[in-house]
């Protein structure tokens, strides 16, 4: 079927393969069985060429077939059952709880782009007629969105599932006609094996061209900087650090052949508070905020990073309260130990900054366990340290504290770019929210009222963006409806007849999409 489908298990039981390496059970800082072989060079070259030859086949097959496809990976996905949940707990420290409803979201995310590709209407089919009459003549022109070529994934530590060998990325590249080759987290490649075996059942079974999809399990950046830089390869999604995106971004762009490489990158979300919300509902926003800080460790690229509070003497018993609720917590399971070394270290790089007041941290945390952590400064200070917008991954937030609603908007307009930005006002400030409102929409791909900024839903109108730092490019989104647009390029044919012409730009139009038909939105004929 493909690379991966050949030997994807001997990557992980072979001799002969790359650098050798296990999981560990971030709860217990212990290796799981097996040792796993990270892939060589040469077996990322031959991804990379079978993906290139299933690249026509595949983008010619018909969107149903690709459908079919997407539905067989979701079910090959839930038919693994208690294995697959119980393999990724083991390597994640993550709830069973979680990681079922991580499973479930995959499987929607895969059925929701079989719909999407199956029904065309994304391809945004315009067709504007010529006239021969015209002065000069007016040339017969039609235009689509069409498969880019092979795509990269890279799989990140927080999302076994649901960004991962997969998620939403390998999905959506798949519903818009591209092969994908996935690089698989070191932290979770059991996991990682479990569902490429399924991707590749479900692709077998459909009868898929071979290497539409493969997973490469790699130990080091070595495999997917070659992929990257790889001339077969035309585009690449990552979701993780800044440092990272940030450089795989830089590598694309370095290619003879730039390519669009779409890096999520995390972002600091930050929830402005206003007086009136916190007099008519306090308690419970601090009680809800808590669960949002906490909620997996604070391991989420939208976890709440920074508060924006007001002054006085209401904000200061607001504060203490929800500190009260973040120390009564149990310290979370972080994912890997190199994530926890990086928490406890931008902690110690907080506390040192004499600007800031350290309103809650424990003394040395448990190896692996990551507890809240507090901090808090003035609006003034905040300003004069855009250092504090960094990211702390990890159940960690900035308190800042503002006087006046002038304040609020010099702050907002310092922002840098971010995934999500939430307003928390009463009905009655909600005429001198507006401008800040308008201003916070150039600095969030996602605006909140009265909400916390965990909990994305998948769906057609979802934006999950920013810019830079939050995502390197913000005109498109990785989750939701409008995620395949990232795999797309625009094709157009001019004075072609009409058997020549890709079906949904023919004058029959047999698939019955929607048509932007010489200005006109119309159906199938």
């Amino acid at each position: 079927m493909s690379l991966c489908g050949q030997s994807w298990l001997g990557w992980r039981r072979g001799t002969a393969a790359g650098n050798s390496f296990q999981a560990t059970d971030p709860a217990a800082g212990l290796p799981l069985e097996p040792v796993f072989h990270g892939a060589t060079l040469a077996e990322a070259d031959a991804a990379a060429e079978l993906a290139g030859r299933a690249s026509m086949p595949y983008a010619r097959l018909a969107p149903v077939r690709r459908a079919e496809f997407l539905r067989a990976a979701a079910d090959a996905i839930e038919a693994l059952g208690a294995p697959l949940l119980e393999r990724a707990r083991r390597e994640t420290g993550l709830t069973e709880a979680r990681l079922t409803g991580e499973r479930a979201r995959t499987c929607a995310q895969l059925r929701m782009f079989a719909a999407i590709t199956a029904e065309g209407s994304w391809v945004d089919a315009r067709i504007d007629h010529g006239d021969p009459r015209r002065q000069p003549p007016k040339p017969d022109l039609r235009s689509l969105r069409a498969p880019i070529g092979p795509v990269l994934v890279f799989s990140p530590a927080n999302f076994p599932l649901a960004y991962s060998v997969a998620g939403g990325d390998t999905a959506s590249a798949l519903a818009a006609g591209n092969p994908v080759i996935t690089v698989a987290h070191y932290a979770h490649p059991g996991t990682a094996e479990f569902v490429a075996g399924a991707v590749i059942q479900a692709a077998q079974k459909t009868g898929m061209p071979e290497g539409v999809f493969s997973m490469l399990l790699a130990s080091d950046g070595s495999v997917g900087e070659r992929l990257v830089r790889d001339p077969r390869i035309k585009a690449g999604a990552f979701t993780g650090s800044f440092a990272g995106g940030a450089a795989l971004h830089r590598l694309a762009q370095s290619r003879p052949d730039p390519i669009p490489f779409f890096a999520e990158m995390g972002s600091l979300n930050p929830v402005f508070l206003f007086p009136g919300a916190l007099a008519e509902r306090g308690p419970a926003l601090a009680e809800t905020l808590a669960q949002s800080v906490l909620l997996a460790a604070g391991q989420f690229c939208t976890s709440p990073g920074l508060l924006l509070v007001p002054e006085g003497e209401a904000g200061d018993h607001w504060i203490e309260l929800l500190v009260r609720h973040l120390a009564a917590a149990p310290a979370g399971v972080m994912l890997h130990a190199g994530i926890w070394r990086n928490y406890v270290r931008q902690l110690d790089e907080r506390a040192r900054a004499p600007q800031l007041q350290c309103r809650l941290r424990s003394g040395q945390p448990e190896p692996g366990r990551a507890p809240a952590a507090v901090f808090e400064t003035s609006a003034a200070a905040f300003l004069a340290h855009p250092e504090w917008q960094h990211e702390i991954f990890g159940p960690a937030f900035l308190i800042v504290r503002y006087s006046t609603p002038a304040q609020l908007h010099e702050i907002a307009a310092a922002l840098a770019g971010s995934l999500t930005a939430a307003l928390w006002a009463a009905a009655a400030e909600q005429s001198d929210i507006r401008e800040l409102a308008e201003a916070l929409a150039w600095r969030a791909g996602r605006l909140i009222y009265n909400g916390v900024p965990t909990g994305l839903e998948v769906g057609p109108a979802t934006v999950h963006g920013g810019p830079w730092p939050a995502a390197s490019d913000p005109r498109f989104t990785s989750v939701g409806g409008r995620a395949l647009e990232r795999f797309t390029r625009l094709a157009a044919w001019q004075d072609f007849p009409d058997s020549l012409l890709p079906e949904e730009l023919q004058e029959a139009n047999p698939r019955q999409i929607s048509r932007l038909v010489d200005g006109r939105c119309m159906g199938g004929e």
